[in-house]
């Protein structure tokens, strides 16, 4: 346990940051989970919108810092590349 003032306070500070974080991070997963779903079941509408609201969801994740740029831009570039190989496959 930390007995500098200031290390006690960097203690809470973390926890707060981990926990918005894994708030965001579990947001993302079941936004993209959602995605999967929608695609599954052939419903282009939905999957179109939840892909757009991913989209959205992981560059604002990207700018704050929660996840990597990279890491956003690949999973919005794959969820877009698995909804054209759905739609051309329908």
């Amino acid at each position: 346990m930390a007995n500098i003032k200031s290390a006690k306070k960097r203690i809470s500070v973390i926890a707060k940051k981990t926990a918005a974080n894994r708030r965001v991070k579990g947001h993302l997963k079941a936004i993209v989970k959602n995605f999967d779903k929608a695609l599954a079941e052939g419903d282009f509408e939905t999957a179109a919108a939840k892909k757009a609201l991913a989209e959205k969801k992981f560059m604002q994740a990207a700018a704050k810092g929660t996840i990597h740029k990279n890491a956003a831009s690949r999973k919005v570039s794959r969820m877009a590349k698995a909804f054209k190989k759905a739609q051309a496959e329908a």
